[in-house]
């Protein structure tokens, strides 16, 4: 935002664990290396993910992850705030709420601590189905986190946010969304539609990445942040994504300056 006194939080979370689920964390390493090149604090980025992705027994090639080909290691340097069991619906409720006294963990429990001129990223990548998200033993469902989001927006603890979802369903995680109220999100898929992995890798038998989120992740990259919009990258998506259908929802209108 352009005004000195707002914030941008960031709140990524991958919900699966195990070596077969490679990609969900991989994507997550890599949306975090993406906010910290783009000159987001450590501060206003919370992290939730497993971790037991880089010191795998089944990694040939411990302490590193990748998100495409020959890519570079994006789990270097990245934020583990939550992992373990400590990544859950729950957790991730309170975090993205702000409320640490709901937060379920021992040490430090790093919430998003915003006001009324901040803004709000969040990512989340993993399996879904029908109005669920998945996390490593629970389930984030559709009405919670459209109630919370109501609740902040209520409270006035953002001025804008904006979440994409990377899972099978994941329109049916958003597609309640009001429109009247600054909240932006993208899902890869329809609510009755599958998304999909990409990039398999053999020497580490997993895939690397999922298709929606490699193509905004490039978009990403490739484009100046500064001068493009959402809807500019939500074209490029469903331009280029074509193993599941990119649909948007709520509020269209939002522009991150």
């Amino acid at each position: 935002m352009s005004a000195e006194s707002s914030k941008q939080w960031i709140l990524l979370a991958a919900g699966s664990k195990g070596w077969h689920n490679y990609r969900h964390q991989a994507d997550v390493c890599h949306a975090y290396q993406m906010a910290r090149r783009n000159g987001i604090p450590d501060e206003q980025i919370i992290v939730m993910m497993y971790d037991d992705i880089a010191s795998n027994e089944e990694n040939p090639f411990r302490g590193n992850i990748i998100n495409e080909p020959n890519g570079s290691n994006v789990y270097e340097g990245v934020l583990r705030d939550y992992t373990g069991n400590d990544v859950s619906a729950k957790n991730f409720l309170a975090v993205l709420e702000g409320d640490e006294s709901s937060v379920t963990k021992r040490g430090p429990k790093k919430v998003i601590k915003s006001g009324s001129n901040d803004t709000i990223f969040v990512y989340l990548s993993d399996h879904g189905s029908n109005g669920i998200f998945a996390f490593p033993k629970n389930q984030l469902y559709a009405t919670d986190l459209i109630d919370t989001v109501k609740k902040m927006n209520s409270n006035q603890q953002f001025s804008q946010m904006v979440i994409y979802v990377e899972s099978c369903h994941s329109g049916s995680l958003l597609s309640q969304l009001p429109k009247n109220i600054n909240v932006y999100a993208v899902s890869a898929s329809k609510p009755d539609e599958a998304s999909q992995a990409c990039y398999y890798d053999e020497m580490r038998n997993a895939w690397l990445a999922d298709v929606f989120t490699a193509c905004w992740l490039h978009h990403s990259k490739t484009v100046d942040l500064k001068k493009t919009t959402f809807q500019d990258q939500f074209a490029y998506l469903k331009r280029n994504v074509h193993s599941s259908t990119p649909c948007q929802y709520g509020n269209q209108v939002i522009y991150w300056t």
